[in-house]
Order: structure tokens, then C-alpha cells, then sequence
């Protein structure tokens, strides 16, 4: 059974089988191709939501998931998931990842994995989120992201509503509309580099056309400005471990 299949029952997703099947096929490329990674690590999960990849990760063999989410309301849906073994080995920290990293960094605490599942273009300090991840050690990021169809080393700013719990928060009390930035895939991969990091992207053209349901934001081209990709950075000459 599709892993995510399990989201037919609970209320939040009551007729929302589109949403439901994309991140079923979401969970091959986000989580299936990093199983062995994910397997006894222990990971940290930025923006978590409502806990959903939490819960895949830990079902994914992790040792320890630890989600970062600022919306209190949001991972307090988890609850609502069935397995409590799996939940279990999930814990949240409530707070904006911004202030909640430096923290875990002044702990020493460090983790294999580093998954940043739709947080990176709803943010604009990218390379500072980038190097607090990078404070953690870990041996895998994994960023699916929206991504500036730019040749060009850029990051484009927009702007996107905080009243949508899908997008950024206010920066400013009362604020309605958040200025964010969709970085390129070669700024990414100057981001990544400066801080000793090799990237990888998913070739998302392995799904067959007729099987691209719900995955539009993946296939997008030209006039359309941004495309949805997933890559994977790892540490290059050194150990992970400190």
C-alpha cells in the first residue's frame, strides 16, 4: 500500500486524494532513494508541518526525528496519526528555525540527516539557514525546494500571503504579504559548495508522463519562471562527524 494512504482517513485530508497520491509519489523520491541514509539516522526535519514526513522518515527507519515547526497548531495534528510506535521516535520543537538552530547547534547536538521539505523558498536568508544545517554536521541534506528556472548564480524574490499556513510567516506584526526568495539551482550549488558540499539532483523525468498526476509544480518550463526539484548535498573531504 502507498505509504501515505493512511491520510484517507484522517479528517484534515477528507477529500483530498489529489494531495494525498502526490505525496505518495513525492515519498520515492524524497524518502525511498535516501533509505539507506535514513536507516538508523537520527534526523532533523525543518518546518515539519504537520508531521507527515516526520512520520515517513521514522517509518523509514530513523532512529530519532526531531521536527522543527513554528506553527504549534500545525504539528500538534500528528497526534492524529495511527502508529505509536512510529510516533514514538518523533519529537517537535516549537519555534522559528532561525532561533531554534542556534540552540541545538550551542547543545552540540548533531544529526546524520538534514531533510528541508518546502522551507527553502519560503525564506530569505537562504545561505544563513543553509550554514546553521551545516553546524549540525550531518552527513545527507536533503532540500525539495522550488527553484529559479536561471542559468544565472540568482535568487528571485517574490511575494506570498502569511495568512496561508502553507507559506511564510509575518516578519512584522500584522504583516499580510512576506517578500521570499526562489534561489536558482546553481546559486544552491555555490551555497553549497562554499561550505563543502556536493550536490546531486533528482531526475524527476524518471516518473513516465502518464503517471505525473498531481507532480505539475515538478515539470514545469519556460515562460513559467520557477520549477519544483528535489536535491541531495553531501559532504565532500571530510567527515561528517566532529
Amino acid at each position: 500500500m502507498p505509504f501515505f494512504d493512511f491520510l484517507s482517513d484522517n479528517p484534515r485530508y477528507a477529500g483530498k486524494k489529489l494531495s494525498i497520491n502526490r505525496l505518495n509519489k513525492r515519498h520515492r523520491f524524497l524518502i525511498g532513494q535516501f533509505a539507506e541514509d535514513i536507516k538508523d539516522a537520527r534526523v532533523l526535519d525543518l518546518a515539519s508541518h504537520d508531521g507527515r514526513w516526520s512520520y515517513a522518515l521514522s517509518a523509514a527507519g530513523a532512529r530519532e526525528v526531531v521536527g522543527v515547526e513554528v506553527r504549534a497548531d500545525q504539528s500538534a495534528q500528528f497526534e492524529a496519526y495511527p502508529d505509536s510506535d512510529l510516533k514514538s521516535k518523533v519529537r517537535f520543537i516549537h519555534g522559528d528555525v532561525y532561533e531554534q538552530l542556534p540552540l541545538l547547534a550551542a547543545d552540540e547536538e548533531q544529526f546524520d540527516v538534514v531533510a528541508i521539505y518546502g522551507l527553502y523558498y519560503h525564506v530569505m536568508d537562504h545561505y544563513g539557514l543553509l550554514n546553521l544545517c551545516h553546524q549540525m554536521r550531518p552527513k545527507l541534506i536533503i532540500i525539495d525546494s522550488e527553484f529559479a528556472l536561471a542559468e544565472e548564480p540568482v535568487i528571485r524574490l517574490a511575494e506570498e500571503p502569511t495568512s496561508s499556513h502553507l507559506n511564510s510567516v509575518a516578519y512584522t506584526p500584522d504583516q499580510a504579504m512576506a517578500p521570499v526568495g526562489i534561489p536558482s539551482r546553481s546559486a544552491m550549488e555555490v551555497m553549497a559548495r562554499s561550505l563543502g558540499y556536493e550536490v546531486t539532483w533528482t531526475d524527476w523525468n524518471a516518473v513516465p508522463p502518464k503517471s505525473r498526476g498531481g507532480l505539475k509544480s515538478y515539470y514545469r518550463q519556460p515562460p513559467r519562471w520557477k520549477r519544483r526539484e528535489t536535491c541531495a548535498l553531501r559532504p565532500v573531504g571530510r567527515e561528517a562527524t566532529p
